[in-house]
């Protein structure tokens, strides 16, 4: 039975601009590759299904995402082992997120054949974009968005469902250092704080705006109710590694459920390592930091991957930690991580999606 994903039309460029590669790599999400999908969906079904040059869109000035928020988005990377052949790291749980995210958002379902089918496609087209060098990856964007022209508070008929790529090096420089949210809120039980949704971020951008004036790269977010308990940090999942403990806060609906994290936490119990997930007080982390006990402090999430944390504020008193050379775990499945992603050992785990 043929179905959309079958039916990809392919427009190729006639104006490579593959020797912008390198300049992309030093500026994390601003150089874009040759082609982009694009599918549309109304009257109950997705259609039109292609790949095009990249270039920029045209809409209406009514475009409902533009005026009401129905946009989500994913994160993922591809790489290239020694043979120079495409790898993913874990595409169905993306898949499946997006879909997660679809649905709180009132948005439909993007069918796995059509997402993987033009994933698969649009990265060996644009293959020579997959830089090969340490810490360097290419960036993909899937992202979903409402395309009726109206203005009325419901959900859209009409969406576009699209995939473009970046090449990328590492989305930060140094350890970052972290300030303990205590007025601001990203998101509330009962929220969209679970789904990777466009307004999530804008409503992180002001509190973080003022924390990078203070000198902070992030900021730890926490519980919208009290402020007592530690949630996520930034554009990552956080992990403490208290003791002899790994320790990082369950998810919930006001948590993203990260891949990575849930990756880490999965070689964490692989290596015989105590894990806790649970409730995760900010007390308990700055007495953990007086007493010596804060050994490691780190976030997840795609574009990072392990993004080490050298400090964190809470009211006014910053808390060092310690050095990054001393940190066992987090230094070890950094690495793992790396070479398990370029097919350097072996997937024991079946995560890796050969192209």
């Amino acid at each position: 039975m043929e179905t959309i994903a079958n039916k990809i039309d392919i427009s190729l460029t006639t104006n490579s601009r593959i020797s912008e590669l390198e300049d992309g790599l030093n500026k994390f999400g601003r150089i874009f590759s040759d082609h982009m999908f694009v599918a549309d969906f109304s009257d109950g079904e997705w259609s039109d299904a292609r790949i095009i040059p990249y270039n920029d869109l045209s809409l209406s000035p009514a475009t409902s995402a533009i005026h009401y928020g129905q946009s989500i988005f994913e994160g993922m990377k591809a790489y290239k082992n020694e043979e120079g052949e495409t790898l993913l790291f874990r595409p169905k749980e993306n898949i499946k997120r997006l879909n997660i995210s679809a649905e709180r958002m009132c948005m439909p379902d993007i069918p796995e054949d059509l997402f993987y089918d033009g994933l698969k496609q649009l990265l060996d087209i644009d293959k020579d974009w997959i830089p090969s060098a340490k810490d360097t990856s290419l960036y993909i964007r899937p992202f979903m968005f409402s395309t009726d022209s109206y203005i009325g508070v419901k959900p859209s008929d009409k969406y576009k469902f699209m995939i473009f790529t970046t090449p990328v090096g590492g989305y930060y420089t140094e350890p970052v250092k972290v300030k303990v949210e205590t007025h601001y809120t990203r998101s509330a039980n009962g929220g969209v704080g679970f789904a990777k949704a466009a307004g999530n971020y804008a409503a992180s951008l002001y509190p973080a705006k003022l924390a990078q004036k203070e000198g902070y790269h992030q900021l730890i977010w926490t519980d919208a109710k009290e402020h007592k308990y530690i949630e996520e940090s930034g554009t990552m999942n956080i992990i403490f590694v208290i003791g002899d403990k790994l320790i990082t806060p369950s998810t919930s609906d006001s948590i993203l459920d990260g891949i990575t994290r849930d990756s880490v936490l999965i070689l964490a119990r692989d290596w015989g390592y105590n894990v806790e997930e649970r409730k995760v007080s900010v007390d308990e982390v700055v007495e953990a930091a007086k007493s010596g006990n804060l050994k490691e402090a780190f976030g997840t999430g795609t574009a990072a991957t392990i993004a080490q944390i050298s400090l964190f504020n809470h009211k006014g008193f910053d808390y060092e930690l310690p050095s990054i050379e001393s940190r066992e775990f987090s230094n070890q499945v950094s690495l793992y991580l790396q070479e398990i992603k370029r097919g350097k050992i072996q997937d024991t785990h079946g995560w890796i999606v050969k192209l």
